[in-house]
């Protein structure tokens, strides 16, 4: 579902793609010479900073289009994937943030290594170094090149190489700190067009938001019943302590802008005002769902949609003025696939040059010969992903099988995880044997997703299943073993007391500023959705 665009909405696109790279350059001058600098831009990273990161690399292509598409099928429950962020970021900022700044952690990796033993870290970096190129960086190239180029008529392949292009000519030099000040533009980018587009688009439904619910009352609402096909809220509850708390928590394409923080307050505070920019991310990406379904089903303006996916076209085309809005839409677009992929390029260069080069190739290697084998990996995961991605066409279904098996694979990681940081008894024994458990079902489970046996159940309620087995696991080979050292487990131990740390540590802030009336506003919000809207 193609539409042309106009002179204004092309100089806008490539007007805002020429000021991403020109504040991705302009950062890279704030970058010192040190791995430190490089990867974790020197620790100086504001709250704001973090926080815009933090949304822009957690959207996507394939969310902003598939989300929109479930949206218009299915209504409001698929929000929760948006919204259900108070347990989730309440999880890292009580517990993961801490932990990570008070240890001076770099990467994941480098957790599970000290915490437990050097074979979980490699685990984990063998793991995410291959999902982060094959699995993440390909299907997200592929995707947006492949959409960006259905909804213009632009050639894929000057669409990939061009958008590599550009995320190479800053994420390479740049490190950490180019990525993270770009990405904060790319999020203003995406809130700002995807709002636009949102409130003219209602403007156009005649008495508005009101007028929806009424019209479809039951597609209003977040609560979906167990057996729900996409949004079961029973499998949101499932799902937060593995998958969801793994993709914010304990993913080192995320929680890399927390490590940079320039003080635990700043970390603290960066993902609470993700939080509080998340409260209008469904706008975005969700509810323009629900006008396209109201325009097509209720004021009968147009013929129903063949697929779901077309819907966010559809609302370009249909119900976007020309006045440079799809321009501004489109910029939007292509800033959350530039985002996500720097992002990708980045900790995929983090984690192979910290936990694999400097570990177990070169450990004697000097800050410069490890900034620049980060760069090379950096440029070498966008080259090898940009090679790989036409290929999704004829092997797609491939890639879906090991994105669901990533999915799998992220339970055990963060039950490994959470048990070291809950137990002291907890010990490398435990650890490994959980990990490779977890390894032994996601096989399992993917050669039945490859064999075409379909799930019985939701595939949260797999991975809630598959906790539980790899919890069991920890503890039985925990307790075959001797504990670990006082000294291993204590600085990775959890408990109430650190919480205050960074209060003790830091200078006193004005009652403003405190973290805790803060959070207490984004949880009060919070509550206020899930009450308006159960």
């Amino acid at each position: 579902m193609d539409f042309t665009l106009s002179a204004m909405d092309i100089t806008v696109i490539l007007g805002s793609l020429l000021l991403v790279v020109g504040v991705g350059l302009w950062a890279s001058r704030k970058q010192g010479r040190t791995a430190r600098d490089y990867f974790l831009a020197s620790g100086k990273l504001p709250w704001w900073i973090i926080g815009a990161a933090f949304v822009s690399t957690s959207v996507s292509s394939e969310q902003i289009v598939g989300t929109i598409g479930q949206a218009y099928q299915h209504g409001m429950g698929i929000a929760n994937w948006e919204w259900w962020l108070l347990p989730v970021y309440s999880v890292l900022i009580i517990i993961f943030i801490p932990i990570y700044l008070r240890n001076k952690i770099s990467t994941v990796p480098e957790l599970l290594s000290r915490r437990f033993n050097s074979a979980c870290g490699d685990i984990y970096s063998y793991i995410m170094l291959f999902a982060y190129i094959f699995v993440f960086l390909v299907p997200v190239l592929y995707g947006g090149s492949l959409t960006f180029a259905s909804l213009t008529g632009w050639n894929f392949h000057y669409i990939l190489w061009g958008m590599i292009a550009l995320v190479a000519a800053y994420t390479v030099k740049g490190g950490l700190m180019s990525v993270v000040w770009t990405d904060a533009l790319q999020c203003l980018m995406l809130i700002g067009g995807g709002l636009l587009l949102f409130f003219v688009s209602l403007h156009q439904v005649p008495g508005g938001w009101h007028a929806m619910a009424e019209a479809n009352p039951e597609r209003f609402h977040l609560y979906c019943p167990p057996d729900h096909e996409v949004a079961p809220f029973l499998g949101v509850l499932a799902g937060t302590i593995g998958l969801f708390v793994f993709y914010s928590a304990a993913n080192q394409v995320m929680v890399q802008r927390v490590l940079g923080a320039r003080s635990r307050w700043d970390g603290i505070m960066g993902i609470i005002f993700a939080g509080f920019i998340n409260f209008v991310r469904p706008l975005v990406t969700c509810f323009l769902g629900f006008i396209v379904y109201h325009w097509i089903h209720e004021m009968h303006q147009a013929e129903p949609l063949e697929t779901v996916d077309q819907a966010f076209a559809f609302s370009l085309r249909y119900l976007a003025p020309e006045w440079g809005l799809r321009g501004i839409v489109l910029a939007g677009f292509i800033a959350a696939v530039m985002s996500t992929v720097s992002a990708l390029a980045n900790s995929t260069a983090t984690i192979f040059s910290l936990d694999v080069y400097k570990k177990l190739i070169r450990p004697d290697a000097s800050e410069r010969a490890v900034v620049s084998v980060g760069r090379m990996t950096s440029l070498s995961a966008l080259l090898i992903a940009g090679a790989v991605a036409p290929q999704v066409a004829r092997f797609g279904g491939i890639f879906m099988y090991f994105q669901q098996g990533i999915t799998f694979i992220a339970t055990p990681i963060i039950t490994v995880i959470l048990a070291g940081i809950f137990s002291r008894r907890v010990n490398a024994s435990g650890a490994l044997a959980g990990l490779i458990a977890g390894i032994i079902t996601t096989v399992v489970l993917l050669g039945l997703l490859i064999a075409g046996v379909k799930m019985p159940i939701h595939w949260l309620y797999v991975g809630f299943f598959q906790q539980v087995l790899v919890l069991a696991v920890i503890v039985g080979a925990t307790l075959m073993t001797p504990a670990p050292a006082a000294e291993v487990a204590e600085p990775f131990f959890w408990r109430p007391a650190i919480l205050t740390e960074h209060v003790r540590a830091e200078p006193p802030r004005p009652w403003y500023a405190r973290a805790l009336l803060w959070y207490a506003l984004f949880a009060a919000i919070w509550f206020y959705l899930y009450w308006k809207f159960w």
